[in-house]
């Protein structure tokens, strides 16, 4: 089989033009960037949205590993699928980070037959959303460390300053750093760090903004540290929502491009799912939902955190009502799960399926507390047996869902005809019952206890004094109400990445929690997470050049 690159590249892609008006969107409201990729006129999408909305699926999937489990290339096939069917189909992604595509996890653009292309341009610098984010962030650092430079007229404590710099990529030299030593000239020295762009709670706020004007409010109210009588001071405060709005404006519309069977995908924001929300844009997923009567969207990592915050803060935020989710599941990922080195995934081991099958019945378990209908999406490889593959099916008709075989890597919408439509099925009786886990009005920190319980499995959350006495403060400053977001490893329900499979009675300790009140959410930080990742021993650059043809090679 050819490579992800090579299918890619081979893909009979059509102009985007004719992708837009297949949605009816007309060419006045189409922004070309090239041939293949556009963004999408914002005003125009906004009459739009006022119209008959359609179906929305979420695609999720069990905990990370390192065997692959594939969720971005089943919601493609997915996608593919529903419009070989004969129904009005839409995808909607997120953007990838250039930190992991370098690093580790490569790109995000799918895989085999189920791709969105260009995948060499999403996957790199795209439409340059990242970067005009990774402006505008560090744009309000040097606001900061100006307005502090030329007098400090606010009072600002340099000694809490909470806003760091960003950039998007792995660098753990940039976790913590010393800034604006060398001289009076170059500000006050103070202590500050990098965090990825993917991390900031501009790229938040940008994938939860309704419009331009909510754009400019929410970031009007980001806090970037406090007065030396701890009054919070905001980029309002420092009159730089402004000059910030003026560098995501552009950004703000979304990209539309298209799958290798020339389907239509936005692919736009792209917060992680373990420091973030994880979540694409609700500006792209409501404008999607305008414009087809399915909308296919995926939500990061595990269900654990990507599935939780796309229902207890984008769509509580946004107003969304999801129709179906889909749990993606592979025999390789069950059998390390249950305790199978990776080198020996490929020999047949049905027990090891069911010993790991415990982390996909915790993931059904999850999502039916949501009150949304689910389907289990068997991601199959080559190397999958039939009575494997009937294990994983055994496992999720004994949690009251079915399992469907998929095989759209190889085969394309094909390969996920069936999936599309069982969950075309399940989407239309829209019998479930969607609420969010946990009422708005719920204490800050009873939020964290109930993500821990319910969700984690955890006996309990546990936080110093310090932790707690500064979210009964956020709750006395009006924050109280506002959804939390966890931030914690993707590997495990536990804050321990070891521990695999459905791992009960932890404790989940809560080292910093953090305001992000521009997005309207607090970060609670579980564990030994880092914001801004470091690279691998032999990290996925070391491969990568352009060959003699000027194309590019190792880009995966």
């Amino acid at each position: 089989m050819p490579t992800d690159i090579e299918i890619s590249r081979a893909a009979k892609m059509r102009p985007i033009g004719e992708i837009a008006a297949r949605l009816g969107i007309p060419d006045e409201a189409v922004e070309p960037y090239g041939r293949t990729k556009a963004k999408i006129s914002l005003q125009w999408l906004a009459g739009r949205r006022k119209g008959p909305q359609g179906k929305l699926i979420l695609v999720t999937a069990i905990n990370p590993t390192p065997a692959g489990e594939g969720k971005t290339t089943t919601s493609v096939g997915l996608t593919d699928g529903l419009n070989r069917i004969g129904k009005k189909a839409m995808l909607c992604l997120r953007e990838p980070s250039l930190g992991p595509c370098f690093g580790m996890k490569g790109g995000a653009a799918g895989g085999g037959y189920a791709q969105v292309v260009p995948m060499e341009e999403i996957n790199l610098h795209f439409t340059g959303d990242f970067h005009a984010i990774t402006s505008a962030h560090n744009l309000l650092a040097a606001l900061i460390d100006n307005h502090i430079h030329w007098g400090n007229a606010l009072n600002i404590d340099v000694r809490r300053v909470s806003w760091k710099r960003v950039l998007d990529m792995n660098d753990r030299a940039l976790r913590s750093v010393v800034q604006s030593i060398g001289g009076v000239g170059n500000g006050f020295p103070r202590e500050s760090g990098f965090d990825i762009t993917v991390a900031s709670e501009i790229m938040a706020i940008f994938c939860l903004a309704e419009d331009l004007d909510d754009l400019r409010e929410r970031l009007g109210r980001i806090v970037i540290g406090t007065t030396r009588d701890k009054r919070a001071v905001t980029a309002a405060d420092l009159k730089a929502e402004g000059a910030m709005t003026v560098l995501l404006a552009q950004a703000l519309a979304p990209n539309l491009v298209q799958t290798v069977e020339n389907n239509p995908a936005f692919i736009h924001g792209g917060p992680f799912a373990n420091i973030a929300h994880g979540c694409n844009s609700v500006i792209a997923t409501k404008s999607a939902l305008s414009l087809a009567d399915y909308v296919v969207t995926e939500a990061g990592f595990g269900a654990d955190l990507g599935a939780e915050k796309f229902f207890d803060i984008k769509s509580r935020a946004a107003g969304l009502k999801p129709n179906a989710a889909v749990i993606v599941a592979t025999v390789r990922a069950l059998k390390y799960n249950g305790g199978v080195a990776k080198a020996e995934l490929g020999k047949e081991n049905v027990a090891a399926v069911h010993a790991g099958g415990v982390n996909l019945a915790r993931h059904i378990e999850n999502i039916r507390q949501f009150g949304v209908p689910a389907v289990v999406a068997i991601n199959r490889f080559a190397t999958d047996t039939g009575p494997e593959i009937r294990a994983i099916q055994e496992i999720a008709a004994a949690h009251g869902v079915e399992a469907v075989i998929c095989t759209h890597f190889a085969d394309g919408s094909a390969g996920a005809a069936e999936l599309a439509d069982r969950v075309a099925a399940l989407a239309d009786k829209d019998g479930g019952q969607f609420a969010p886990l946990y009422d708005a009005e719920l204490g800050l920190f009873a939020k964290i206890d109930t993500i821990a319980k319910r969700i984690y499995r955890a006996d309990e959350a546990i936080a110093n004094s310090g932790v707690r006495n500064q979210l009964h403060q956020w709750e006395k400053d009006g924050y109280g109400h506002f959804p939390v977001c966890m931030a914690k490893t993707q590997y495990s329900f536990s804050t321990d990445p070891a521990l695999l499979g459905a791992p009960s009675h932890h404790v989940v300790p809560v080292r910093e929690v953090r305001l992000a009140a521009g997005a309207g959410f607090i970060v609670a930080v579980c564990g030994d997470l880092m914001t801004m990742p470091g690279l691998p021993k032999v990290p996925s650059a070391e491969g990568m050049r352009i060959d003699e043809k000027g194309l590019i090679e190792g880009l995966s």
